[in-house]
């Protein structure tokens, strides 16, 4: 199945926009991280420093002078576990806690904080140290602060969120924004698609260019050109039969009478057999000619007449006189081959139709029934609120589930037709399809094991 417009404008997009989302989430960690440790390392420098000033130098050593409240405020508890020690230059612990750990590299905490990266209590910790030198003695201290990194992952997640949530929520809006626009700009093509859809076969006007994007024109251009170049050469054929089937008639009209006249004199002059044998062939090869050029005309004509006729200029009809008529020379024939043809039907049944080409209807589809159904042929006519229904059943041998559509092509007849017993031109249901549709109409056939037989039903708006 070929990609849609959508997929093929939206699909690279999403990529693009899933490419920028990890662009954006990466850039939110690095840029969060970045401003996390840069205040927070401030701040753990401030607090080392500030420590570093209550240091005071005695002949003794170092005196730190820090409240008991200011040690307490150094060891808060938050969502940062912080705490603090300072040590002498032999290792000894003057105040805090005593086990806070040290960066190995020691040489730049002279010059200010150092800051390091460590583990304490099992957790990751930032920490900065800082070194101050006795100016009477020869001698250090070192302050050390440490704390957890809880704030800094905290303001990382949220320095992501902020970027994360309107690019994800943006991202979303514009990608619904830009579906609805193609969908928008599609609609036309959806809309000629549907309309070429519900048309008839026979229906080859040209597409309409309405509201059709500037990039579908040509294409719609070069349809339409392909359709009048249809129309025309379908015209041409339809006019090329009918033409020929006229030109036709008259010549197989004279050689059909003329076997007839010669069949009858030498009749009367007493012919032998074989000659008789050779006219019978003879002229029954003509009336089936005959019949094949009527056949063909009445196809052309059908096709002509009723190929701009749309349902609602025809005319609302009663139809069972119509149908009475056209079935009266069937159903003397029917008498004559030992078939019996019954109808069924209201008092009244109205219908859109078209009186000479409703006829044609039912001669053709009663004549099919005489050829290849049983003995029994019923005509059933059923009137509706919005359709009326005509039913020709016979209780033949039925038609194959696979032959069901081939029967309305033209010059289909089965199998081995060339051998079946009862020759037909192979147009009468092709004729039946073409009115009936023309006339805005449904047919359909059932068979067995569905019905006794072979039924075919016609649908004509009421």
């Amino acid at each position: 199945m070929n990609p849609s417009l959508r997929s093929q404008l939206l699909g690279p997009l999403l990529w693009v926009w899933l490419l920028g989302v990890l662009l954006a989430a990466y850039g939110a960690f690095r840029l969060a991280s970045y401003a996390g440790d840069t205040a927070y390392d401030r701040s753990l420098q401030d607090e080392a420093g500030a420590i570093a000033t209550q240091i005071y130098w005695t002949d003794r050593g170092p005196l730190l002078e820090l409240s008991t409240q200011a040690q307490q405020l150094l060891a808060r508890h938050s969502s940062d576990r912080n705490a603090f020690m300072v040590t002498d230059a032999d290792g000894h612990i003057l105040a805090g806690v005593g086990d806070l750990p040290m960066p190995q590299d020691r040489s730049d905490s002279f010059d200010g904080p150092q800051v390091f990266d460590a583990v304490y209590a099992k957790e990751p910790v930032r920490g900065a140290m800082y070194s101050i030198r006795s100016p009477m003695l020869e001698t250090y201290v070192t302050i050390v602060v440490v704390e957890t990194k809880r704030k800094r992952s905290d303001l990382v997640r949220e320095v992501q969120l902020a970027i994360l949530v309107p690019t994800v929520l943006l991202g979303s809006v514009t990608f619904l924004l830009l579906a609805w626009g193609i969908r928008r700009g599609v609609a036309p093509l959806r809309r000629i698609a549907g309309e070429v859809e519900r048309r008839d076969p026979h229906d080859l006007r040209p597409l309409p260019l309405e509201g059709v994007p500037a990039e579908a024109v040509p294409l719609i251009e070069r349809i339409n050109t392909l359709l009048g170049n249809v129309t025309r050469s379908v015209e041409l054929q339809r006019r090329f039969v009918a033409d020929a089937a006229h030109q036709l008639r008259t010549p197989v009209a004279g050689v059909r009478v003329l076997a007839q006249q010669l069949q009858e004199e030498l009749r009367g002059a007493g012919a032998d057999g074989g000659t008789q044998t050779l006219l019978h062939v003879l002229v029954g090869s003509t009336e089936r000619m005959s019949r094949l050029i009527g056949q063909l005309l009445n196809l052309a004509r059908s096709d002509a007449a009723l190929h701009n006729l749309a349902s609602g200029e025809l005319s609302r009809i009663d139809v069972l006189p119509v149908i009475r008529e056209a079935a009266e020379p069937l159903v003397l024939r029917a008498d004559q081959e030992g078939k019996q043809v019954s109808l069924e039907a209201p008092g009244q049944a109205m219908a859109r139709a078209h009186p000479v080409w409703l006829s044609e209807v039912v001669s053709n589809l009663l004549d099919n029934a005489l050829r290849y159904g049983g003995s029994n042929i019923e005509v059933k006519v059923r009137a509706g609120p919005s359709t009326a229904t005509i039913e020709v059943c016979d209780n033949g041998p039925g038609i194959p589930p696979e032959q069901r559509e081939l029967i309305f092509e033209p010059f289909w007849r089965g199998d081995r037709a060339d051998l079946r017993e009862h020759e037909g031109t192979g147009l009468g249901l092709a004729i039946v399809r073409e009115v009936v549709v023309g006339m805005g109409g449904r047919i359909a056939v059932r068979s067995r094991p569905d019905v006794d037989g072979t039924c075919f039903v016609v649908e004509l708006a009421a």
